[in-house]
């Protein structure tokens, strides 16, 4: 299997990752907003996140990974030079919380998560739907607005985040452009198609 390429700096990406065996990686209701501490402090230090959704066995996420003189105010830069180390130290530190908890062992993830680089303008807005409706996709939920561990209801509050609300909110023009745009379903065919050759 040939080695994943590196995060690199400055770039966007669409980032993954499911259950190893397709196992369910999000067990009861805590597990969602612990994942999303240990988002906050792996992930937060070393890139801009726009949009994201947890499911039960899988999630999506749309992030920026800063340039480094986006780094240059942090006192301590230790773990922070590798931007897919600090992807992999978060899914580590969830999947041992989880195999404590639950008393489990061996991989909780898959290994190496996925990674697609965002390329285009037209591709971020598409994903940005296309990870807001994944619920319905999947089942979950009838309507995608019902499920309530993505940054969807985020992005249209007032409501203070770390998410890159307003530059999600002027790719779409404003908040009822992107409510709007939301309920046109957005087929998986049609973001592969945007996505780089090599996907």
């Amino acid at each position: 299997m040939p080695q994943p390429v590196p995060l690199e700096r400055g770039k966007y990406y669409h980032i993954y990752n499911r259950g190893n065996n397709r196992e369910n990686i999000f067990l009861e209701e805590r597990n969602y907003s612990y994942f999303l501490k240990l988002y906050a402090r792996h992930i937060e230090p070393i890139a801009d996140t726009f949009a994201y959704c947890l499911m039960q066995n899988h999630f999506h996420l749309l992030a920026r990974i800063k340039d480094e003189q986006d780094l240059s105010g942090l006192a301590d830069l230790t773990g922070l030079k590798d931007p897919s180390q600090a992807f992999s130290n978060l899914f580590n530190a969830y999947a041992r919380a989880i195999n404590k908890a639950y008393h489990r062992t061996g991989a909780l993830f898959q290994r190496p998560f996925g990674r697609i680089l965002v390329t285009s303008e037209a591709y971020f807005v598409r994903l940005v739907i296309y990870i807001h409706q994944n619920p319905q996709k999947h089942g979950f939920v009838i309507d995608f607005s019902d499920w309530p561990y993505s940054s969807y209801h985020t992005l249209l509050s007032a409501k203070p985040t770390h998410l890159k609300r307003g530059a999600v909110l002027t790719w779409f023009g404003n908040a009822d452009e992107m409510t709007a745009t939301h309920r046109e379903m957005i087929a998986e065919q049609q973001i592969a198609a945007l996505a780089p050759e090599d996907f």
